[in-house]
């Protein structure tokens, strides 16, 4: 035997450097899944707001989009899972279709649409989109949600007949039964003030005075301004008594005139003074807050109705990655749009897409422009399924054929 570690000493050979560092591929660490979410928008002059206390918006529904993929990145990190916004804002309608190929051609089927319904029925009918899912963050015109339903939209936004039975709700328990609508001469208007027509009959309240608003006051910034609204408005609304003023005035005309200048002391509700809507800046309950700052922060104003329901749609496919543990499109569309989706929406409880046609129930808020005034649905009305099906069409009215019910 020759000296230790002579030539003579019989040691075990070293195991080769490929060896030692071969790992199976199963404890290898997992690349993490990318999933990306289309944004498609309309570039567009914001309209001007009759108080400079209102911030103009130029990017609404966006912001909300990537607070929304931020939030769902939070969750990601923990599950391997990352996603990107894809954004395509389009310059002028002319320009959408291209804009939403681009998207398209990239892989992306899911796409968050803040665009008005004619534009957005444009893009669910392409033909590239029909593997696809649009949800829609901004259209809430009720023909989407039934005779122009189409299977592969989806709907964050609440439509109007949701707003309008959300408020007719609160109005019903307070006993103001007597309605004096006016309806403006907006493009939306009319059909705001049908949704409202339509809940008075759902509710048994009576409209007793239906007006047309078709006076030009007087502008504020360049004269009195108060003195011609004091008189058109106290002359206009000097008909049959009634509990409550509910005004149809989507584009911000008019209705504000209308607070505090009535010929008889009654409350203003509608789109202005107490409003239905999605989500409002006074809204804090429920987590709501966090939800508030973080926007704040992230994009230096408060959240809107557009930004929340461009968030809700964004979260809604984080939540699904979450649960399949998949970036494939379809299982993820599947997923949205099955019995076992619930998303948390700092809304008190969990928020669901409806099969009939694809609207995201959801509780309506009742703002004022400094508190909030209520939460619908009300107490007390009732619905086999779930209390929020009481707002809007529900299985039984629904007029939409091209989904499964």
């Amino acid at each position: 035997m020759g000296r230790p570690g002579g030539p003579g000493e019989c040691r075990p050979l070293p195991r080769p450097a490929l060896a030692q560092a071969a790992v199976p591929a199963s404890n290898a660490a997992p690349q993490p899944l990318t999933i990306p979410i289309g944004f498609i928008g309309l570039a567009e002059e914001p309209s001007s707001s009759l108080s400079f206390l209102d911030p103009v918006i130029r990017d609404g529904g966006l912001q909300g989009a990537r607070v929304g993929v931020a939030d769902n990145d939070t969750t990601g990190r923990f599950l391997k899972q990352n996603f990107t916004l894809v954004e395509a804002v389009a310059e002028e309608p002319g320009k959408l279709a291209e804009a939403a190929q681009g998207l398209l051609a990239q892989g992306i089927r899911i796409i968050v649409a803040d665009l008005p319904a004619k534009e957005l029925l444009a893009l669910a009918d392409m033909p590239a989109a029909k593997g696809a899912l649009v949800i829609n963050a901004r259209a809430r015109d009720d023909a989407l949600r039934n005779q122009d339903c189409r299977p592969n939209l989806l709907h964050t936004v609440p439509s109007r007949r949701m707003l309008a039975d959300a408020l007719g709700q609160y109005l019903a328990l307070k006993r103001w039964t007597r309605w004096f609508l006016v309806e403006g001469p907006g493009p939306g208007d009319k059909a705001y003030a049908d949704a409202i027509r339509r809940t008075a009959k759902r509710l048994n309240a009576r409209i007793v005075e239906d007006k047309p608003w078709t006076f030009d006051v007087g502008n504020a910034r360049t004269d009195d301004g108060f003195t011609n609204e004091r008189d058109v408005v106290q002359t206009f609304t000097n008909g049959a008594d009634h509990d409550v003023l509910i005004v149809a005035d989507e584009g911000d005309r008019f209705g504000d005139y209308l607070s505090h200048r009535t010929a008889r002391p009654r409350p203003v509700a509608g789109t202005h003074e107490l409003v239905p809507t999605a989500w409002s800046r006074v809204f804090e309950m429920w987590g709501g807050t966090q939800l508030q700052n973080r926007f704040q922060a992230a994009a230096g104003r408060a959240m809107t109705e557009r930004d929340y329901a461009a968030w809700v749609a964004v979260r809604a496919v984080g939540e699904a990655a979450s649960r399949v543990k998949s970036a494939d499109p379809e299982e993820l569309a599947r997923f949205i749009q099955g019995p076992a989706f619930a998303l948390a929406g700092f809304k008190g409880q969990s928020l669901s897409f409806r099969p009939w046609d694809g609207q995201l129930r959801q509780p309506i808020l009742l703002a004022n422009p400094r508190l909030l005034v209520s939460v619908s649905p009300q107490e007390g009305f009732l619905h086999q399924r779930t209390p929020l099906d009481s707002l809007g069409d529900d299985l039984g009215e629904s007029g939409c054929k091209a989904r499964g019910r």
